[in-house]
């Protein structure tokens, strides 16, 4: 077994839960400490017991024996669970076991371009493969690009995308680091639990404007360019389908890729970065930086590159953007709430694909689940729920989640939850809503006001509804036709919902 560095982190696996302990160089031979395998750990210390063995053959077949039977092999559980596409080398399988103390972590990154101000739903498998290479003891590096988001990247594009000014990639890349540090880092934090610190782990967020503003043309030229061959380059699908098309491909979008193939020869020579992972349309990319490292580098097989598939849906369409616009990652632009319900809402045919996809459940845990679908007193949705808890913790952290929580219960009429305003505030934007001045509410008859907000037509169906007990204020039923509105009907003094029935709200602003 290879040599142990200074502050290698040990993981181990237990019931999917995931612990890293910092590991410190022991007073003895640095050189080669063979482990016994399993690692045991008691709590709350978690101690480890690493029993040196004498290097005989025997052992040796114990370890590779028991790392067959526990697969944490990344590139063995991106495979089962739907998220490996192609790899440029199967090698990769091997130096990605992480058979502790037997290889040192990868640094593996993904790219980001900062086209938006946030990321969406299409970007969370990027960062869902680096968090498996996080959890299975490697080093995530997300790469954002703000070089080659002001150059456009054609590939599943039929159109030159619209230049950005700088302020706006400014403020995109602001946005886009901190979601992914939150994401990563508070995934992180949630594998930690025990209070480790884990400084050698962390994320490293890196922007490739900082090495391209220092690039002259000329340099560009001869460093790089004299090294790309372009019929290489014209066979690339992204190429070749634009110079088919009526619109053709500007000489900036077809440089693209000798931006992206430098960025993974920059990050490799400079962060120690040998593998980069990209969804299926980036293939031409990332292989365009195995290309390079090998020839201006001169070393072979030493850089790797792994795509996943694009997210789609079972009718074979595209995720990122749906009906009403994109599923936004920061809760700035979708609030926690439409995030879990949209994947509350997740067809059955889909549900367990994304749970594969999109959750770090065991996948003994969701064949489980899959058996429970369709035995008789299965409960609809269900499923569906854990999904969205899943997602939304992942992506929103407890907080988030807590949130779309409380806002599911507020708007289900006759629910317990006390409504305060930030509840509300989370659902403003799904339930119509109207602004009346505190006068024109405040001692106003229950009736009269459901016909000013606009959720009845007539104050006959307001009262009709009434008797039979269908209309909520603040979702509690009120049950007197003379009721008025009071001071603390008003919640928070700036707001009220009422429904009529399980489907029709209003929500009445105070303006």
């Amino acid at each position: 077994m290879a040599t142990i560095s200074a502050s290698r982190t040990i993981l181990f696996s237990h019931s999917s839960k995931l612990f890293f302990f910092p590991f410190k160089p022991s007073p003895f031979s640095s050189s080669h400490i063979p482990f016994s395998l399993p690692l045991r750990f008691t709590r709350p210390t978690c101690t480890l017991n690493l029993s040196p063995y004498p290097s005989d053959p025997q052992h040796q077949q114990h370890h590779h024996h028991h790392h067959h039977q526990n697969p944490r092999n990344v590139i063995e559980i991106l495979e089962q669970r739907g998220l490996l596409e192609s790899l440029t080398s199967d090698a990769l399988r091997n130096i990605s076991s992480n058979n502790i103390g037997a290889t040192p972590p990868l640094k593996v990154y993904c790219g980001f371009d900062p086209t938006a101000e946030s990321l969406h739903l299409g970007n969370l498998l990027g960062i869902i493969v680096l968090s498996w290479f996080h959890r299975c003891g490697h080093r995530p590096v997300a790469l954002i690009g703000g070089a080659t988001a002001r150059v456009g990247d054609p590939s599943g594009k039929s159109l030159e995308r619209p230049q950005l000014d700088v302020d706006t990639l400014e403020k995109n890349t602001a946005g886009i680091s901190s979601t992914i540090i939150r994401i990563l880092g508070g995934a992180q934090n949630q594998n930690l639990g025990n209070g480790y610190a884990d400084d050698d782990n962390s994320v490293v967020v890196l922007n490739n404007y900082d090495w391209w503003k220092e690039f002259s043309l000329l340099d560009f030229l001869k460093n790089v360019g004299r090294y790309a061959r372009v019929g290489t380059m014209m066979a690339k699908e992204s190429v070749r389908k634009r110079l088919e098309s009526e619109q053709g491909m500007s000489f900036t979008e077809f440089t693209y890729q000798l931006l992206q193939g430098y960025d993974f020869l920059y990050l490799f020579q400079n962060e120690g970065v040998s593998v980069q992972i990209g969804g299926s349309d980036q293939w031409g990319n990332i292989t365009a930086g195995t290309d390079l490292i090998r020839k201006i580098l001169q070393v072979d097989g030493a850089a790797y590159g792994l795509t996943f598939p694009l997210l789609l849906k079972s009718d074979g369409t595209k995720f990122g953007k749906s009906e009403d616009g994109a599923i936004w990652l920061s809760p700035n632009l979708l609030s926690p709430y439409k995030f879990y319900q949209y994947f509350f809402s997740v067809p059955d045919d889909d549900v367990i694909r994304f749970l594969k996809i999109l959750t770090f459940l065991d996948i003994e845990e969701i064949a489980q689940l899959e058996g429970e679908m369709i035995k008789p007193g299965y409960v609809p949705n269900t499923l569906q729920r854990r999904l969205a808890e899943e997602v939304t913790r992942f992506v929103h952290g407890e907080d988030g989640l807590s949130e779309a929580l409380r806002a599911t219960e507020a708007l289900r009429p006759g629910s317990e939850t006390k409504l305060d305003w930030k509840t509300i505030e989370g659902i403003a934007e799904d339930v119509p809503s109207c602004s009346l001045p505190y006068d024109e509410v405040l001692n106003q008859s229950l009736v009269d006001l459901s016909v000013s907000s606009g959720l009845f037509d007539s104050k006959s169906a307001a009262r009709r509804l009434l008797k039979q007990g269908g209309v909520y204020l603040n979702n509690c039923r009120v049950n007197s036709e003379n009721k008025r509105i009071e001071v603390e009907d008003i919640v928070d003094g700036k707001v009220l919902l009422l429904s009529a029935g399980k489907k029709n709200k209003v929500l009445v602003r105070i303006a």
